[in-house]
């Protein structure tokens, strides 16, 4: 395995690859099993993976965690390294935002609703940094988490609007054996903390569970799954959305629909979401 810091080194050293297949899995580090079944499915259907760890700034808010988010490159490095990864690429801010850096990329609707209403700017900067990172790497294939499932919207929408010979991969969540969506911020979590953000996911996984006898009304569900949200401390947001336009979906559900939560337990935002799929319109089921 390689680890490379600098475009150029990338650039130069995919170039003799050209012949491979290559996946790629961009992550901000501190990797658990979520990053890890990133890069498996990528191993899977590419002959080179390449990860990129890099704490994206252009993401967060002023007042978010930009400098306390999990670090440790060591870490993270080794199990790249056991997990068959070809190629770490860990630039420094300098090296992605040079100086006098101006251009940014400007997504649209998609990122107006759920997490967009209360990140301003956030997913400028992860639309941003997706994109520089396509272009440093040029992968045939991206592999992104269904925990962030606008994201993955807004960066399908993003390979088509700007026609980038990229593949979009999602793959489904992976959870603690308890239901809690993995993600490098449950570090955040005191033990106390850590049970009450099962909330989250007990709320989500009802209203799926009703669905699933036949419940279709929209308002329903998500009522369903308010009535577990009362450990939390702040909801964000429960809505169920179209799985493509991400605007409200209609009742009854009749086309694949996801059910997206946001909510602070102490000081530390989660997102989780489930993807509810009408059994009479398996034509229209997400490609994941």
């Amino acid at each position: 395995m390689q680890t490379i810091t600098t475009v150029s080194e990338l650039r130069s050293t995919l170039a003799k690859a050209r012949d491979k297949r290559v996946g790629f899995v961009p992550t901000m580090g501190y990797l658990h099993d979520g990053h890890m079944a990133l890069i498996e499915a990528s191993r899977a259907r590419c002959d080179l993976t390449v990860v990129s760890i890099f704490v994206n700034p252009t993401q967060f808010g002023p007042t978010e965690d930009l400098s306390t988010y999990p670090r440790d490159f060591l870490r993270d490095e080794k199990l790249c390294r056991e997990a068959g990864v070809a190629i770490v690429f860990a630039p420094d801010a300098r090296e992605v935002y040079p100086a006098q850096f101006e251009t940014f990329l400007e997504p649209g609707e998609l990122a107006k609703s759920l997490c967009g209403a209360f990140r301003p700017g956030h997913f400028r900067g992860v639309a941003t940094v997706v994109c520089k990172l396509f272009n440093m790497v040029q992968p045939d294939i991206a592999f992104f988490g269904q925990k962030d499932f606008q994201q993955c919207a807004i960066v399908r929408r993003m390979v088509v609007d700007l026609n980038l010979p990229i593949e979009i991969v999602t793959v489904p969540t992976v959870r603690e054996p308890d239901r809690l969506a993995m993600s490098s911020r449950n570090r955040y979590l005191n033990k106390e903390e850590r049970q009450r953000a099962l909330a989250i996911s007990r709320g989500l996984f009802a209203a799926e569970a009703e669905f699933r006898a036949g419940e279709r009304q929209c308002e329903k569900l998500i009522a369903i799954a308010r009535q577990h949200l009362d450990g939390v401390d702040r909801l964000q947001y429960i809505e169920i959305v179209d799985s493509d336009t991400l605007e409200p979906a209609l009742s009854p559900l009749r086309h694949p629909a996801a059910l997206c939560a946001a909510a602070y337990v102490g000081s530390t935002r989660l997102i989780d979401n489930l993807i509810l799929r009408p059994e009479t319109n398996a034509e229209y089921a997400i490609k994941l």
